[in-house]
């Protein structure tokens, strides 16, 4: 549920504090299906001391709101997807980024890692890619601060790769930053089961095209071991184009660019 509270004035402290009491008495299961939506940086502090989800409005300059990452300026038209994602970033359900023929892909969650394992059990998953944490607790916090600091600054990394029909993880895909490169950095790993049979293809492609539309992402690269013949074909259908190479930590890749404009 949204509410926009919009105030003429600033409250007193005296309403501040029944505003409080009111909350506080509201069973919690009911407040954490709010979001709140106001321009009074008091009421949201309060908000958040009660781990209510909340958004500034932004309605004059000047106006300092700390430990509030959202904001929105104009509440006559509100993006409702962009809302409802707000609420989820606050209780750390993750957002549904695509859908293809045969699969959706989602933000990653610390209850993935089992099926990771299983995936990266492959040592061909490995060849060519870095593999898991030993210690499945040590990729758990992984997540829970990818969660956090990845996607919370970016709005999207790596996510996870599911069937629709079944919700089954096969695997990740997603759009990266490296540190030294300005562009985005597309990548992908699908399970062995799941191979040869044009899921990559699917799933990049339609990443691709929500890096273009959703995110205003003009352009991508991809770094590539030279031996890696499968995801060479791959980028060739995506429209990627061979642009050099990247020596990385002793090891020469080579590199893809492609144009989403």
């Amino acid at each position: 549920m949204i509410v926009k509270i919009i105030l003429e004035e600033e409250l007193s402290a005296k309403e501040l504090k029944k505003l409080e009491i009111l909350f506080r008495e509201t069973d919690r299961d009911i407040l954490r299906d709010f979001l709140i939506l106001t321009d009074s940086p008091e009421l949201a502090r309060i908000c958040r001391k009660l781990d209510m989800a909340v958004a500034a409005v932004l309605t004059e300059e000047g106006k300092d709101f700390p430990g509030i990452s959202y904001a929105v300026t104009d509440t006559e038209n509100l993006d409702e997807t962009y809302l409802e994602r707000i609420w989820r970033r606050y209780r750390g359900i993750p957002w549904r980024i695509c859908e293809t023929k045969r699969c959706f892909v989602r933000e990653s969650v610390p209850e993935d890692v089992e099926s990771f394992y299983r995936i990266y059990r492959d040592k061909d998953i490995t060849e060519y890619m870095e593999d898991l944490f030993e210690d499945p607790e040590k990729e758990r916090q992984y997540i829970r601060d990818y969660m956090e600091k990845v996607y919370g600054f970016y709005g999207f990394g790596m996510w996870t790769v599911c069937l629709r029909e079944s919700g089954e993880v096969i695997g990740r895909a997603g759009l990266s930053m490296r540190e030294g490169f300005d562009e985005p950095e597309l990548g992908y790993v699908i399970g062995k089961k799941w191979q040869g049979r044009g899921i990559a293809e699917e799933v990049c492609r339609e990443i691709l095209s929500y890096g273009r539309e959703e995110l205003g992402i003009e352009r991508v690269r991809v770094l590539m071991h030279p031996d890696n013949a499968a995801s060479e074909r791959l980028c060739h259908k995506l429209g990627f184009t061979r642009t050099g190479e990247e020596k990385l930590e002793g090891v020469v890749y080579s590199t893809y660019m492609t144009y989403l404009g």
